[in-house]
């Protein structure tokens, strides 16, 4: 199968290199030069080290960077057989892509977008044969992360889908089919870890320290809330959650918060710029040492997700099975959302909601429908 991958930043660049190591010929576009370069000198430094590792021999080595090619013509695509854009996340310069790939490209060609959040149906609208358009969202980094989200538009062909199926499930991924719908499964499902974690700050429950703690000693997330917001980057994080929010016509539950916009304003953006909830130029803030304060921080975070995971299963945005893969092995939570609701029981997600919501009045704690119909009926996701 001959892939193309357009834009060569750290996501285009794993893309091409999952496909490369799956036995694809590639074609790596770029119209920077120099970026063409850092990414091919990114991937000698990247697959020297799993030689070393022996996880490939140096026989692989050379046949994955022989399978790459680096190019900075769109016409150089012409031949590809799936076309990934993996691009800068906005509608109307990936419609434009799109719409100059189709002169390009073969009518059997397929065009995919690597996007997080935007409308696959608003990027397929820009092309004639828009049945041939499909979302491929892969995570970060690319080579290692195992999930790989497929999202039909409502103009995708059934074959085009299957075919995008066939090809993520050959390059060893797990594939979750997801509704176009904003933020698909794991952007959608995952925003309370972030937004709620932020409200117990904003409330003055807890710090970022000990919030943080909270998450990872009593949940197993290998990163707590505010650090994750902080690797990732305010600059992407808060992007998507404003997008999410907009997307869902403002819909209290996903609405962003001013403690992150100031960060974002202020250009504190996280690791990458050495301070954003934590400043990275200082020793880093203790805990508090609390362990009912920190129970109660966690399972608040944790019912908020459950509940956007039953609600993403009740408005059948993605099957229970795959929106537990997505979130176990699309960002790494310890368990499936869904099966962490059966273990917790139905019963107490519902009663911790509703006090929530007693408390509160607001509509971001409002309990999904379907929790409240399986309580009654006494039923589990498993």
């Amino acid at each position: 199968m001959k892939v193309a991958v357009i834009g060569s930043g750290t996501m285009g660049s794993g893309i091409a290199q999952v496909a490369a190591t799956a036995g694809c010929a590639v074609k790596l576009f770029d119209l920077n030069q120099e970026a063409l370069t850092k990414s091919q000198n990114a991937l000698e430094v990247t697959l020297s080290k799993l030689v070393e590792k022996e996880k490939i021999s140096a026989q692989d080595k050379a046949g994955i960077q022989n399978r790459m090619l680096y190019v900075s013509s769109l016409a150089d695509l012409s031949d590809a057989d799936l076309v990934i854009e993996a691009i800068v996340e906005n509608l109307e310069v990936k419609r434009k892509l799109f719409s100059e790939l189709e002169n390009i490209v073969s009518e059997q060609t397929i065009l995919a977008s690597n996007t997080s959040s935007l409308s696959i149906a608003s990027i397929a609208a820009s092309c004639q044969k828009s049945e041939r358009v499909v979302g491929i969202h892969f995570f970060n980094p690319a080579p290692l992360m195992q999930l790989v989200e497929v999202i039909p538009a409502v103009q995708t062909s059934e074959a085009t889908l299957q075919k995008a199926i066939e090809t993520i499930t050959s390059w060893k991924k797990v594939v979750a089919v997801a509704k176009d719908t904003p933020g698909f499964i794991v952007n959608r499902v995952a925003r309370p870890f972030y937004s709620e974690a932020i409200r117990i700050y904003e409330e003055g429950v807890a710090d970022f320290a000990t919030i943080d703690a909270a998450l990872k000693t009593h949940g197993n997330f290998r990163m707590g809330p505010f650090e994750l917001m902080d690797f990732i980057g305010h600059d992407v994080n808060y992007i998507v959650t404003e997008t999410v929010f907009t997307s869902f016509y403002y819909d209290p539950r996903y609405k962003p918060s001013f403690s992150q916009k100031r960060l974002l304003e202020a250009g504190f953006l996280g690791r990458k710029s050495g301070r954003g909830f934590y400043d990275y130029s200082q020793e880093m803030p203790q805990p508090t040492t609390n362990d009912a304060l920190a129970q109660n921080i966690f399972e608040r975070v944790l019912v908020m997700l459950i509940n956007e995971a039953a609600d993403a299963l009740f408005l059948n945005i993605a099957s229970a099975k795959d929106i537990d893969n997505a979130m176990t092995k699309g960002v790494n939570y310890p368990k499936g959302l869904l099966a962490w609701a059966d273990e917790k029981g139905i019963n107490w997600c519902v009663e911790k909601l509703d006090a929530l919501y007693n408390e509160y009045h607001e509509d971001r704690y409002r309990c999904s429908p379907i929790l409240r119909r399986m309580n009654r009926e006494n039923q589990t996701f498993y």
